[in-house]
């Protein structure tokens, strides 16, 4: 499975309904600056991965973003699927999605 997902494949993921966990792993401290979450996701903290990881549902496909799709997305999506789910990171992060919205 790929390990990441473009902005336009999540897209057309949320517009068609598919059944995803959305999760926002931005910094905390890049989350309290712009609290503003993209539609449906959850933000979760990634230093937190070891508390939150048991309760993400196994049955559905994990997108993942952080700010720039860097490290700490890039971490938490291999933690995840060493976990057994389906992850996959946003390339470009929440950046590229406002990009995409925006455009």
């Amino acid at each position: 499975m790929e390990q990441t997902i473009t902005t336009a494949e999540l897209t057309g993921i949320l517009q068609a309904g598919d059944p995803v966990t959305l999760l926002d792993v931005r910094r905390k401290e890049d989350f309290d600056k712009v609290p503003q979450t993209i539609a449906d996701a959850e933000w979760k903290n990634p230093a937190e991965i070891d508390q939150w990881l048991p309760t993400i549902p196994m049955d559905k496909e994990v997108v993942i973003y952080c700010v720039r799709g860097g490290s700490v997305s890039q971490s938490v999506q291999q933690r995840l699927a060493e976990s057994g789910l389906k992850a996959r990171y946003v390339e470009g992060g929440l950046e590229a999605l406002n990009k995409t919205n925006h455009a």
